[in-house]
């Protein structure tokens, strides 16, 4: 199956693509790789979720809000490039978790958008590199950054 399908049969639904806050590009492609710039846990009604894991929220509600941003991700892809069909693997995910300074679950929260793309990839090109870090604070206060890079097809 391809992304497209593969994504179709998880029946979410994707933000709006998010329009930068600052001065940077959402997307930028290089030969045959895609760098996708930061990005916040957007809603499909253009809001953000936010609050400090550990203070706020819990690891579980901040995984979700990881996966969400996954979905943000995906529709800059899609908006970008016309098709998730167009990435052929996901080469690296660096993801940063605002939280308390005891908490220690920083990957357990990333999966929810390294989960994401495996589903929309499969195991083999859905799954790169990857960094899960704790901050001390995020923009707007959301729970989760992530940035992430693509091979294209």
């Amino acid at each position: 199956m391809t992304p497209e399908e593969n994504f179709s049969k998880l029946g979410l639904q994707l933000p709006p693509a998010p329009s930068p806050k600052g001065v940077y590009k959402p997307l930028l492609i290089d030969g045959n790789h895609c760098y996708v710039s930061g990005h916040g846990p957007y809603l499909p009604d253009n809001t953000l979720i936010t609050g400090r894991v550990g203070i706020d929220m819990n690891e579980d509600e901040a995984k979700a809000a990881a996966q969400q941003t996954g979905l943000a991700i995906l529709s800059t892809l899609r908006n970008g490039l016309g098709s998730l069909n167009k990435v052929k693997r996901v080469i690296k995910v660096l993801g940063m978790v605002n939280c308390e300074s005891n908490f220690g679950k920083h990957p357990y929260v990333i999966n929810g958008c390294s989960e994401l793309f495996a589903k929309v990839w499969g195991e083999e090109n859905g799954v790169g590199v990857r960094s899960a870090v704790g901050m001390g604070s995020l923009p707007q206060n959301i729970p989760v950054e992530i940035e992430a890079l693509f091979e294209l097809e």
